[in-house]
């Protein structure tokens, strides 16, 4: 006889729940082998669930104290200099503003910023023209930005006359393209802006003939996809931002999402693609695997999925270790207090620590204790082969 049938045996015998009593235990819900507790019930042996004696705190108010005694290596700076590639500091068209992020990069050894607020025409000029003037106009390069409204006949030759300006106003590429392009972006006529319409053909085509790369966001991570429901690990996210939800009746899925982006590193192998937060696949990284494999134009940078890397750093870092060429720095928000977890994780063998959003993950981060040539792949030399806009002197070797 089997577990499972010894199991649903005693169940029905009573034997279990017999020996169950003995041990202090209140009665529960017996429930068949597979079969999920009922709610506000967990499983306390196999086939029976109880609820707790008292009433249970709200996911918001349960913050367990770890008893657990580990080393502790905080890495307030990144070991080598690094280029964040996925830049969002605000306004830089002050000295106020550029001094203030200058003061903030310093303490993290960040040497370069990519600005990447999508910007293009006279914003992006306006920009430009400050940080030129800036004694410190070496520690950042600007992407320039496209607008995606009206696609229609003509638009595509229209928006590559736009981004050829741009890169000779002194934009090193364009990006961050948002990731309401696919999901929410419509054309004229009501329809979805498709991210491989063929209208973009002439726009993608000239990042190619100009060799600059195009740097988006596509889709969003999984999770947003899914019912909210307690099975989802981003609940209290989408709860908190309820317009992250992308999970209602007649919504583009994600996996929709992700062939017409696949499509259109297919159909344009000239033209280099960095693909923003790991291409939303860090959660599985045999996928991320397989796009770099098969698109070997495109690369990806690291912003905002730290919580994937540090809850698999064995895996995570076998993937750095192979795919270094392919993978740079990137942070997103721009939170000075946030990089030093990024460094812990890639830097250190650290374990069991904690990530620095509740609401993004409520697990905890391992380091993964990546060699140095690997970091400074990572941290500025593939940056530097991808974006060669980029100061290229000064760099360790």
């Amino acid at each position: 006889m089997n577990r499972s049938r010894i199991i649903v045996a005693l169940l029905a015998s009573g034997a279990l729940s017999g020996a169950m009593a003995a041990q202090g235990m209140r009665g529960g819900t017996q429930v068949t082998p597979g079969q999920d507790c009922p709610p506000g019930t967990t499983e306390v042996r196999p086939g029976r669930c109880q609820p707790p004696s008292e009433p249970p705190p709200s996911i918001l108010d349960y913050r367990p104290r770890s008893t657990l005694v580990t080393a502790e290596h905080k890495v307030p700076k990144a070991r080598f200099p690094a280029v964040d590639v996925h830049g969002h500091p605000g306004n830089l068209t002050t000295p106020d503003a550029i001094n203030r992020v200058i003061g903030v990069m310093d303490s993290l050894n960040l040497k370069v910023m990519l600005v990447a607020e999508n910007v293009s025409g006279e914003r992006l000029t306006r920009t430009l023209e400050a940080l030129n003037a800036s004694p410190h106009k070496e520690r950042f390069r600007v992407l320039a930005g496209i607008d995606f409204r009206n696609v229609g006949p003509d638009w595509g030759d229209r928006a590559a006359k736009q981004l050829e300006a741009d890169i000779k106003a002194g934009a090193i590429g364009v990006g961050e393209v948002g990731k309401q392009f696919g999901l929410r972006t419509t054309k004229p006529d009501g329809s979805r802006l498709k991210v491989d319409d063929s209208e973009l053909d002439p726009l993608w085509a000239a990042f190619a003939r100009l060799d600059v790369p195009a740097f988006i966001h596509t889709a969003e991570p999984q999770e947003f996809f899914q019912p909210q429901d307690f099975k989802n690990e981003r609940w209290l996210e989408l709860s908190l931002f309820t317009d992250r939800r992308n999970n209602q009746p007649g919504q583009v899925t994600f996996e929709q999402l992700i062939t017409e982006r696949n499509n259109v590193f297919r159909k344009h192998p000239k033209t280099r693609f960095v693909a923003a937060h790991f291409g939303w696949h860090a959660n599985d990284l045999a996928r991320a695997s397989k796009m770099l494999d098969e698109f070997p134009n495109v690369t990806i940078e690291a912003g905002a999925i730290l919580y994937d890397l540090g809850r698999q750093p064995r895996a995570a870092r076998e993937f750095f270790v192979k795919y270094a060429d392919r993978i740079m720095f990137g942070k997103d928000s721009f939170q000075p207090n946030e990089y030093p977890y990024y460094w812990r994780v890639f830097e250190t063998a650290d374990e069991y620590f904690d990530y620095y959003r509740d609401y993004h993950a409520f697990w905890k981060l391992y380091g993964m204790a990546l060699p140095d040539d690997v970091l400074k792949k990572v941290y500025y030399k593939t940056a530097l082969k991808v974006f060669k806009g980029l100061p290229q002197a000064g760099w360790p070797q």
